[in-house]
Order: C-alpha cells, then sequence, then structure tokens
C-alpha cells in the first residue's frame, strides 16, 4: 500500500488510507502489521471459480417449513 499513514490519536492509532480512517488499534506495532498483512493480500492473484466450487444459496423450503415464533 502506498498512500497511508499511522496516526496516533489519544491512546489509540488510526490508519489512514489516503485522507480516509479505516482502522483503529490500540498498538502502533499491530496497526503496521495489520497494513503489511492487507498489502499481501492485495497482491494476491483472486482464486478462479468453477462449478464445481459449494456456493452459498438459500433453500426457501427451509424458511417455509419454518414454525412460527408466538
Amino acid at each position: 500500500m502506498k498512500d497511508f499513514s499511522i496516526v496516533r490519536i489519544g491512546n489509540e492509532y488510526v490508519v489512514q488510507a489516503g485522507e480516509k480512517s479505516v482502522l483503529k488499534t490500540s498498538s502502533r506495532r499491530m496497526a503496521a502489521r495489520l497494513i503489511n498483512d492487507a498489502a499481501g493480500l492485495l497482491e494476491q492473484q483472486p482464486v478462479s471459480s468453477t462449478d464445481v466450487d459449494a456456493s452459498i444459496t438459500c433453500d426457501v423450503r427451509d424458511i417455509s417449513e419454518a414454525s412460527e415464533v408466538p
């Protein structure tokens, strides 16, 4: 991540991306570690999806068969 900063506000550290605050933590070391982890995730290539992959779907039968709560 190129455009970020860690700013101390009171007892907390705020990570800013550009001019937006995106994360608040109590430790500067933790803020730096999370920025490093996020940068690593952003560099990874997305996994290609196949038809065999599991998907999240809603089974409407489960909802309609549920008993009503009084």
